[in-house]
């Protein structure tokens, strides 16, 4: 049977995939890093407020963007995924001050 214009892209796409399945399992291995420093920090800070930390948050965007562009990443892309994650951690963060 003859291969198809189709099937060498479907064979592409698949190993393209398991590539991004294997990003995604070290990027969720840095998250858990990332949780973990987040708690440690949480645990040093006196209030809501310097959870929050909106200069702080710029900061880590400034320096993120620095770092895509260095390694020709998208910056916006970079800073949307961080924004996204940065709120997230700040949420957990207040639930985890509110636990204790």
């Amino acid at each position: 049977m003859a291969e198809t214009e189709e099937e060498p892209s479907v064979k592409q796409l698949a190993a393209v995939r398991v590539a991004i399945n294997e990003v995604d399992e070290q990027i969720v291995s840095l998250i858990s890093r990332r949780e973990r420093l987040v708690r440690r920090a949480g645990a040093l800070k006196r209030d809501d407020a310097s959870v929050r930390a909106p200069a702080r948050v710029e900061q880590v965007i400034t320096n993120v963007r620095g770092y895509a562009s260095k390694q020709g990443v998208d910056p916006a892309v970079v800073e949307q995924t961080y924004r996204a994650m940065i709120e997230a951690f700040i949420d957990y963060e207040l639930r985890v001050r509110r636990e204790q």
